[in-house]
């Protein structure tokens, strides 16, 4: 079989995307308008990642 080695994936701006668009999801569905829910999760995901990044997490 061809197999690749594993790749760690330790990039805290996907990380944070990740978790923003998950709340943002949840935020717009409490607002009943998913899409700007979904704009304010980039928004706070963008915020988290930059924040993980400069901590060094």
């Amino acid at each position: 079989m061809n197999q690749q080695p594993q790749t760690p994936r330790k990039n805290p701006m996907a990380t944070g995307i990740g978790i923003g668009v998950a709340l943002g999801v949840a935020i717009g569905m409490a607002m009943h308008n998913i899409a700007v829910g979904v704009c304010i999760g980039v928004a706070l995901g963008v915020a988290i990642g930059t924040a993980n990044k400069k901590r060094g997490g």
